[in-house]
C-alpha cells in the first residue's frame, strides 16, 4: 500500500517538482496552491506526510501549520517545510521535521528527510 503525500506551494513549478519527486519515490500525492486549498483537501483525505511552503498567499505556512497542530486528527502527521532559502541561523521549530530549502539541491534534502520519517527495510 503506497503512502499518501499533500504538497502545498503556490509555485506550480515547485508543486509540481516535489509532486513528481514523491511519486518517483512511491507516494500517492495531492497538491494544493495555498493553505486554504490544503486545509479543503484535507477535510477528504488523510495524508502520510505533508510539504509546505512557508510564503503563501491568504493562509501562511506558518498558520497551516498553526491549524494542523491544534486539530488532533492532523497533529500527529509529519510535516517537511520548503523554505526560499536558508537564513544565517536556521529556523528552529520543533513541529516540523524537516526543512527543505529550494535553492539548494532539494532532491537530495527530500530523500534524506524522508528516509528519516520512513526508513526502508534492510535488504539482505
Amino acid at each position: 500500500m503506497s503512502m499518501l503525500a499533500l504538497v502545498i506551494d503556490d509555485s506550480m513549478l515547485i508543486r509540481h517538482t516535489v509532486c513528481r519527486f514523491l511519486e518517483s519515490r512511491g507516494f500517492k500525492v495531492e497538491a494544493a496552491a495555498d493553505g486554504i486549498a490544503a486545509l479543503e483537501t484535507l477535510e477528504l483525505v488523510r495524508p502520510d506526510l505533508i510539504v509546505t511552503d512557508l510564503q503563501m498567499p491568504q493562509l501562511s505556512g506558518y498558520q497551516l501549520i498553526d491549524t494542523l497542530k491544534a486539530d488532533e486528527q492532523t497533529a500527529s502527521i509529519p510535516i517537511l517545510v520548503l523554505a526560499a532559502k536558508p537564513l544565517a541561523e536556521a529556523p528552529v521549530d520543533t513541529r516540523v521535521h524537516a526543512f527543505i530549502y529550494k535553492d539548494l539541491n532539494v532532491e537530495e534534502q527530500m530523500d534524506q528527510a524522508l528516509e528519516s520519517l520512513f526508513p526502508r527495510p534492510a535488504t539482505s
